[in-house]
């Protein structure tokens, strides 16, 4: 008899082990299943200001209010294999849509997509798409039109230095829009651009700034970089300047606004998306002022009202339906490339902005 109970007794505990394992195994299963998970990827942390730190909140936000789980791989550097190392990590992971925020990536991993179809690519560059990945982007270049005409109105110089990145259609589009805004108000003024290679860089950025204002003369400066340095060197010098990514806090007057995303908003429409099964279903995926992507940040002491209200006339011609691109438009070697009533199509916006609008001139010093 006793020996029946401790027959009975170890068969119950072993019953109860592989239950428990069932349950790890299908419970944890479950789990998966029931929480999507958004795989994100950034080419700096997580933590820094401006474009890596705006993103990652924007993309926290919007999984924080749908019910995903965010799978974050920072410091991803862009052209070295990480990109790649960093997909195949989060496939492993579970991620069902993968978000890549940096504007090199797509080159990168376009033939790496074809390995995942299940998983919903959504990325950064425009020139680049796959039946599973589209792009994805704000209409920044209209708060840049909107920043250029304060910066028209407030140069004395009329020279405007632009510290930028490199040259691809992301960052010429801002330049042109930029430049468009202040020719509006300024059409003597020019838009000086110089080039660093690199988003980040903080001994080049600060170097090409100086040398715009030194040697250029120019009096009020913006940037297409991934954070603030131009605006330190801007403030150091007591010249005024216009930032990108955020709303910036602790600067003198002289930083006069700054062009900014609620990035929160474009992130739960693209996730919104994945969730509904309604994914990839177009190349491009592109919102800005008509729902309030896009705008500038409040103004310092340092701008008019005259020069508000110049920026409302022009924000509100926006969101009755005219375009930054429309309209009579040369190119900075004396071309037509947009007549009296046309307007620039997205896919040449997004795909091929190879040229400069009249009023860009590089720096060659």
């Amino acid at each position: 008899m006793n020996k029946r109970r401790m027959i009975l007794t170890a068969v119950g505990a072993v019953g109860i082990v592989v239950i428990i394992m069932l349950m790890i195994v299908f419970g944890g299963r479950q789990g998966k299943s029931d929480v999507p998970r958004i795989g994100f990827v950034l080419s700096g942390g997580m933590e820094e200001k401006g474009w890596n730190g705006k993103h990652y909140e924007g993309a926290k936000t919007a999984c924080e209010k749908l019910g995903a789980q965010l799978l974050v791989k920072e410091h991803v550097k862009e052209f070295t294999g990480q990109c790649q190392e960093a997909i195949r990590e989060l496939a492993k992971e579970g991620a069902g849509m993968i978000i890549l925020s940096s504007y090199g990536y797509a080159e990168e991993i376009q033939e790496l997509v074809k390995e995942y179809p299940e998983i919903v690519f959504y990325v950064n560059s425009s020139e680049y798409h796959d039946t599973n990945m589209t792009s994805y982007f704000a209409r920044m270049y209209q708060a840049r039109y909107l920043a250029g005409i304060v910066a028209g109105m407030k140069t004395e110089s009329n020279a405007i230095g632009y510290v930028a990145a490199m040259e691809n259609n992301e960052v010429n589009r801002g330049i042109n829009a930029f430049t468009l805004g202040v020719k509006r108000v300024n059409p003597t003024a020019e838009v000086v651009v110089t080039w660093t290679g690199e988003w980040d860089n903080k001994e080049k950025e600060v170097r090409t700034a100086n040398t715009l204002m030194e040697e250029e003369k120019c009096d009020v400066l913006t940037y297409h970089q991934n954070q603030t340095n131009v605006i330190a060197a801007a403030e150091a010098a007591k010249v005024y300047s216009i930032g990108y990514h955020e709303a910036l806090e602790g600067y003198s007057e002289n930083c006069l606004t700054s062009v900014i995303c609620h990035w929160e908003l474009v992130y739960e429409q693209i996730i919104r998306e994945f969730l509904v099964g309604k994914a990839n279903v177009k190349n491009n995926y592109w919102i800005g002022m008509e729902v309030e992507a896009v705008d500038l940040s409040a103004y310092s002491g340092e701008v008019t009202e005259e020069i508000k209200q110049e920026v409302e006339k022009a924000k509100a011609e926006f969101l009755s339906g005219k375009d930054v691109f429309s309209g009579v438009i040369y190119d900075n070697e004396g071309a037509m490339r947009c007549g009296e009533k046309e307007t620039i199509s997205d896919e040449q916006l997004l795909e091929h902005f190879d040229w400069f609008v009249e009023g860009v001139r590089f720096y060659e010093g």
